[in-house]
């Protein structure tokens, strides 16, 4: 029986500009490793995975759960700018 280990490395990655390879190099593991990683193809160890928060400087369980994370849409990632104020002329 496999269980499922959810995670967000690839949004993480995404929101610091980081990528595969780049992850892969900081962690000592091969690229493809850090794809089967963020695909659910490969859970981690425990010692990978805490090394992963670690990297990304977030607890575990921000970034792993046996659970599905909510959907996270575009509008909630970026804030929205303050409404302009129209100055009189």
């Amino acid at each position: 029986m496999s269980e499922t280990i959810y995670n967000r490395i690839a949004m993480l990655r995404a929101e610091r500009g980081t990528s595969r390879r780049q992850l892969a190099e900081a962690l000592g593991v091969h690229y493809q490793t850090v794809g089967y990683l963020e695909r659910g193809e490969y859970s981690p160890s425990l010692h990978l995975a805490l090394r992963i928060a670690e990297h990304f400087e977030v607890p575990v369980e921000v970034v792993f759960s046996t659970k599905r994370f909510p959907k996270r849409t575009w509008q909630q990632k970026i804030p929205s700018p303050p409404p302009r104020r129209c100055r009189p002329t």
